[in-house]
């Protein structure tokens, strides 16, 4: 009797140890949401729902993605930073939320770098110039010289604030004019370029893709450095004189504010461990995106820094702020 009491009374108290250990000792321990600014089809969602199904096998838990349009991405935003820090809510950011919000926006309700812990950085995709495959302008100088005869003509497709910056500061390179038309994402602000309901949009390349290959939208130029391996007969718009001219879409995990470091810890190994394989340099290749891996530290002075390179953008070339 005594024997087997002992073994209760271990076994009762192994219970309430491990019942003590604090919830980041056993995360995850249930599902993982993983929130999207932007919607289905875009490249964020796609890069995203990629990281959710191979984080849930890493894990063990599911990683559920959530896509919360709206506000350029802060509604997205807002829903994370007030959600429990404890590593089950999680923002898939792209520039827009965490970086190029705070240079566009005067009165941002949220500090990107306040409110948001890093947690790995994964991948980036050039943008690209396009219009409609039906558009008369089968170059990007046509365009721009129609945008500069014909000043507040012409219109192009917003899908995120980093879209938009780019757009106008391009636009402020030969002092054009055209109408912004906001988008809740690349995807449908291509839809409608494709239906000619705006003449042009800058969006990441891998939302397009689909488009350009199916005839719907021609790409006229990347705003890269290099030219993609995927369209290398397009040039860059730095080949086409706009020497400092370099804008990608880039992609990375971030966690409200306060998460616990052995939570992102956990995370930023699983998620650059993904990123670093065989099958998803595959997948990269495959969506025309490339791997830009890089540790919570490494974001964090990466994200600093795009942040005061976009604030300097909007004050050199004047451009309009939100």
């Amino acid at each position: 009797m005594h024997r087997v009491t002992r073994r209760i009374a271990l076994g009762i108290g192994l219970c309430a140890a491990f019942a003590a250990l604090p919830a980041y000792a056993q995360y995850p321990n249930r599902a993982v949401k993983l929130v999207v600014p932007y919607p289905p089809g875009s490249g964020t969602d796609t890069m995203a729902r990629y990281m959710a199904r191979r984080l849930e096998s890493a894990m063990g838990q599911p990683f559920v993605v959530e896509n919360k349009l709206g506000g350029n991405a802060i509604i997205a935003a807002q829903a994370v930073i007030r959600a429990p820090a404890d590593g089950h809510t999680l923002l898939w950011a792209a520039n827009g939320p965490v970086t190029t919000n705070a240079a566009l926006y005067d009165k941002l309700p949220y500090d990107p770098l306040k409110d948001l812990s890093p947690v790995a950085r994964v991948s980036y995709s050039p943008m690209g110039l396009y219009v409609s495959a039906q558009s008369p302008y089968t170059s990007a100088a046509a365009l721009f010289d129609a945008i500069k005869k014909e000043p507040g003509k012409l219109s192009y497709g917003m899908g995120s604030a980093t879209y938009q910056m780019a757009t106008e500061w391009l636009l402020s390179h030969f002092n054009g004019k055209a109408v912004g038309v906001s988008y809740k994402g690349a995807a449908p602000a291509l839809t409608d370029l494709a239906g000619g309901q705006v003449n042009f949009v800058i969006a990441e390349y891998s939302a397009a893709v689909p488009l350009v290959q199916g005839g719907r939208l021609r790409l006229l130029a990347v705003t890269s450095d290099k030219r993609m391996p995927a369209d290398p007969a397009i040039p860059t718009l730095q080949e086409l004189g706009y020497k400092d001219f370099f804008q990608v879409a880039w992609w990375g995990v971030f966690a409200p504010a306060n998460t616990p470091s052995p939570v992102v810890s956990r995370l930023e190994k699983a998620i650059l461990q993904i990123v670093g394989d065989a099958e998803t340099r595959s997948f990269l290749d495959k969506n025309n995106f490339a791997a830009f891996p890089g540790n919570a530290s490494e974001l964090r002075r990466f994200q600093e820094s795009e942040i005061q390179r976009e604030k300097r953008l909007v004050d050199q070339f004047s451009i309009q702020k939100l």
